[in-house]
């Protein structure tokens, strides 16, 4: 007999059979065998590391360039290094929106034109000019380096257009990103953005949250909290705590907070810091949208650009921006 006050529940191995819900491009994603993480252990390995993972994504990042017909420029603002997207065709409506992207990769991946991708989808399916923010990170550049970069770009970026017609985004670190950098403004009583998009937000850096546990070996690409995940927020926090509020904004507060579209799905390590900051945001009495996709993994809805699942969720994306951004 199951003792109601146990603490843990030990659920029986089991198959998982590929959902029949999704389409073939999303299935073959689903369909793919995880890979054990592994962790590097010094400075030198994490750069090696690093380095082959952004050599990977460049044939990604030129296709996608050439699918959405959009030009990646880097730049600098406030001097901090920038890429800006710029779509083919920027209608007169979205002449003077701008979008700040946040790119993932656990604090540590990503760096350069590698963290691109993301934002080079959402300027094709928005129609709206991107900025992606190239920020510092570890090894060599811990907390609070890449919040110091993004809190920079976007007060800079206020005194060129208005806030009302400004959003932010950025999937999983870059969810994560999005939500502090938000507090980091309104306790510096900054001008807020008019919509925010995180997506799958690593909002708790310690492993806090039944789907880090539930999820843990189904979810094919994040796979496990150890050994990664939990190296890559020890580098990134530098010795602060790993429930400080700047880390892991689901602590921080969330009123005053702009609209908000999160992104999930059923198989993502992270669907619980989803579920519980689209909780936090509507306790806070916050417009909060909740989008979670059948099967995916974390921030598969990115994984393949031309899926229809991408599709649905970035054209859900560039509608709720289109609704709360000014022109």
């Amino acid at each position: 007999m199951t003792d109601p006050t146990a603490q843990t529940r030990t659920v029986p191995a089991r198959t998982l059979p590929v959902p029949s819900t999704v389409s073939p491009q999303m299935a073959k994603i689903i369909a793919r065998p995880p890979t054990a993480p592994t962790a590097p252990r010094t400075a030198q390995e994490w750069k090696t590391v690093v380095r082959a993972a952004a050599d990977r994504e460049a044939e990604p990042i030129a296709a996608a360039i050439r699918q959405f017909a959009v030009t990646v420029e880097p730049v600098r603002i406030a001097g901090i290094p920038c890429f800006t997207i710029t779509p083919a065709n920027v209608s007169a409506r979205n002449a003077h929106r701008v979008l700040l992207h946040l790119h993932g990769g656990a604090y540590v991946f990503a760096p350069g034109r590698s963290g691109t991708l993301e934002g080079i989808v959402m300027a094709g399916f928005s129609g709206m000019k991107v900025i992606s923010v190239d920020y510092r990170m570890p090894p060599d550049h811990p907390f609070p380096a890449a919040m110091d970069d993004a809190v920079a770009v976007w007060k800079e970026l206020t005194r060129r257009e208005k806030p009302a017609n400004m959003a932010v985004f950025g999937s999983s670190t870059g969810g994560g990103m999005t939500l502090a950098l938000v507090q980091s403004a309104q306790k510096l009583r900054l001008a807020l953005p008019a919509a925010i998009a995180p997506g799958t937000p690593w909002s708790d850096l310690t492993n806090t949250g039944d789907s880090y546990f539930t999820n843990e070996g189904v979810d094919n690409g994040l796979v496990s909290y150890e050994p990664l995940l939990s190296a890559a927020a020890r580098l990134y926090a530098n010795g602060v705590a790993l429930k400080d509020p700047r880390l892991s904004p689901v602590y921080g507060n969330f009123k005053g907070f702009p609209p908000a579209i999160l992104t999930t799905g059923t198989r993502d390590l992270f669907l619980s810091n989803t579920v519980r900051v689209h909780r936090k945001l509507r306790e806070a009495g916050v417009d909060s949208r909740l989008e979670v996709y059948e099967g995916q993994s974390h921030g598969q809805y990115l994984a393949d650009p031309t899926a229809p699942e991408s599709k649905e969720a970035f054209e859900d994306i560039a509608t709720f921006f289109d609704a709360h951004l000014g022109t």
